[in-house]
């Protein structure tokens, strides 16, 4: 027998399960996927670029637009595409690396990703930017190498291969920029003749032919003899206190961790020099001749005291508080008239557990090597000013300058 309180539940469940029903329907009725697809781009026009083309067109009128997509197979037979946001009516295309006709689909795409239908258009690009750069490559000796320089009007990211092959084998060296004009110095070459030869690619991976640039000697380089340097007592800060001494900078001697018999260092401390650490630390050297610079290396402090293991520390001290870290360099051919070389920062390579990498441990026992932008010109004196540590307010340490040039080019 169903009583009236069975029916009341009844009607409940009844009534609860269409409300549930019309729910459901109704919430696939707003959430029904638009399928319309969007209007097309009208009046499209291309103007060619150098590599590429620019395409521009009149949006079509719906409000739901999302992007405009061209769609083309670039000169390595790949299918690419470049987009442009509904707030543009243009589009720049690249990757091409011939001067021959390619078809380009333009499609609208809206915010239900519906595609509109397609229009095509024929493009027809210009000599890729790539020869620009390689017709513009200028080569000329240099100390230890050579200089390379380029023009990159449309400042498009360009690899530039350099192919330099002496008597015994072939060298490669890639270089890579975006600038409109450039200049490259590489080092590290025998004073002897190399055929030089380059070749250039583009982001999308187009490359030149490989073309002779030309025959070059790399001018001499060689260690600047350190047997005359003497220091300037009157314009350098102190910096011998304990076992360091100002003149272990250039004593051909470079510091270890393995032994403190070593003792090659410099040690400014600030009770030496007026209490505090004044920055720039400015030590000057003259070199009783004139030289011609074009690189250098600089050598930390390596040894650290500890109790136990014989007093000798298990790791360098590179890197550490008291270390010099960036610096300035200076020359000058009467000490009062000095022309800036470059700034220079040995970095810190410390992670946040103060942990540093095994190259950089191994970069800091090779010695940290700097090149000049342009080679100088001949000067006596140098002073190389130290802008910062590793944080110490107490002491700063170096171990060994060695610069590369010409020497005793006066006499």
């Amino acid at each position: 027998m169903i009583t009236s309180k069975m029916k009341y539940l009844m009607s409940s469940v009844t009534v609860l399960s269409l409300l549930i029903f019309a729910l459901l329907n109704t919430g696939c009725t707003e959430e029904e996927i638009d399928t319309t697809p969007p209007g097309k781009v009208t009046n499209v026009e291309a103007e060619a670029l150098n590599g590429g083309a620019r395409l521009t067109f009149e949006l079509p009128s719906d409000n739901d637009i999302l992007f405009v997509k061209a769609t083309y197979t670039n000169s390595l037979g790949n299918e690419v595409f470049k987009v442009s946001s509904r707030f543009k009516n243009a589009i720049e295309i690249d990757g091409f690396n011939d001067t021959e006709p390619h078809t380009v689909s333009l499609t609208v795409i809206d915010q239900h990703n519906n595609e509109s239908e397609s229009v095509e258009i024929v493009v027809t690009p210009l000599q890729s930017f790539i020869y620009l750069v390689q017709e513009s490559i200028k080569m000329q000796p240099d100390l230890g190498g050579v200089k390379i320089e380029w023009e990159n009007p449309l400042e498009k990211t360009v690899f530039v291969y350099v192919y330099y092959t002496d008597s015994e084998k072939e060298n490669e060296r890639i270089l890579s920029s975006n600038n409109a004009m450039e200049s490259f110095v590489i080092r590290g070459m025998d004073s002897v003749y190399y055929d030089f030869d380059v070749m250039i690619e583009d982001f999308n991976g187009n490359k030149t032919e490989r073309a002779f640039v030309g025959k070059l000697k790399p001018l001499f380089e060689e260690k600047i003899d350190k047997a005359q340097w003497t220091l300037v007592d009157a314009l350098s800060v102190d910096g011998n206190a304990w076992e360091g001494a100002t003149v272990n900078f250039w004593d051909d001697v470079i510091d270890t961790k393995e032994s403190p018999a070593d003792n090659s260092y410099f040690i400014i401390n600030r009770d030496n020099n007026g209490g505090i650490l004044n920055y720039p630390l400015d030590i000057v050297i003259d070199f009783n001749k004139q030289i011609v610079l074009n690189r250098f290396v600089v050598w930390q402090r390596a040894y650290w005291y500890v109790d136990g293991n014989n007093g000798v520390s298990e790791t360098p001290y590179y890197y550490q508080n008291e270390n010099m870290r960036s610096f300035d360099l200076y020359a000058s051919n009467d000490k009062q008239e000095w022309l800036l070389l470059g700034k220079f920062d040995i970095g810190d390579p410390k992670d946040e557990d103060g942990n540093i990498p095994a190259e950089k441990i191994q970069e800091a026992i090779d010695g940290h090597e700097f090149e000049l932008d342009n080679t100088s010109d001949p000067f006596r004196y140098l002073k190389f000013s130290i802008t910062s540590s590793y944080g110490s307010e107490t002491n700063v340490y170096g171990s060994e300058l060695t610069l590369f040039g010409l020497d005793n080019v006066n006499n």
